[in-house]
């Protein structure tokens, strides 16, 4: 089955992975956008969700609609400037596990090619040397399976579709990905298989390092 643009989004209770009085981790389900799209069919969203419960939450980075995975949110503006800030600085380590199209070769690798925004075919993202902005992606194979490989993906940078772009780039694009998978490598999966599946910060008053897991669920 084809991930659908119909937005039908998961009615998953809040799975919360940790919260003080500054910040609040969150495992976001697969198909749930992070922020409201434009228009009222498209208000739903994990933002408004936490909301709900935290009224004071603020938002600092966001996931793809398709990928699940950990995401933090402030509760209180010190929390906001303070995280964001490791976002910025790149100080913010982040982890995801995906399962790609065929044998990815070598093992190892980073992949360094500059993402900019597909004007025509927006919201899909494009190499391009000439005007694309710095995005570099560490990766390292965990197992290969049947005409698939499960890997383990670290963003050095932070562009939008970076992962999913940079794995279509190197030929392997990851399975169940709506936009840049094509023929059964998009319609035979129920979800895209990518997920954030680590995280590391410092926390935003006592600076202690902190790290959140949540395992795939694929």
């Amino acid at each position: 089955m084809a991930v659908s643009s119909d937005y039908t989004p998961p009615q998953d209770p809040l799975e919360i992975l940790h919260h003080d009085a500054q910040i609040l981790v969150v495992n976001k389900p697969a198909g749930l956008l992070s922020v409201p799209g434009r228009g009222e069919h498209l208000a739903d969203c994990l933002l408004t969700r936490v909301q709900a419960v935290f009224p004071e939450a603020l938002l600092v980075h966001r996931l793809d609609r398709d990928t699940s995975g950990i995401l933090v949110f402030a509760l209180t503006p010190h929390a906001q400037r303070h995280l964001s800030m490791q976002f910025e600085k790149r100080t913010a380590k982040k982890a995801y596990v995906a399962r790609l199209e065929g044998r990815l070769e070598p093992r190892s690798g980073e992949v360094d090619l500059p993402l900019i925004v597909d004007w025509p075919n927006r919201p899909r993202q494009m190499v391009c040397h000439e005007t694309g902005k710095p995005a570099v992606t560490e990766y390292r194979v965990m197992k290969y399976g049947e005409g698939e490989t499960r890997v383990r993906l670290t963003p050095k940078t932070g562009r939008t579709h970076q992962l999913r772009v940079h794995m279509m780039a190197l030929g392997h694009a990851i399975l169940g990905d709506p936009l840049y998978a094509t023929g059964v490598a998009r319609e035979d999966h129920d979800r895209m298989m990518l997920h954030s599946e680590e995280l590391r910060i410092k926390h935003p008053d006592s600076a202690e390092s902190m790290k959140f897991r949540a395992k795939a669920p694929f």
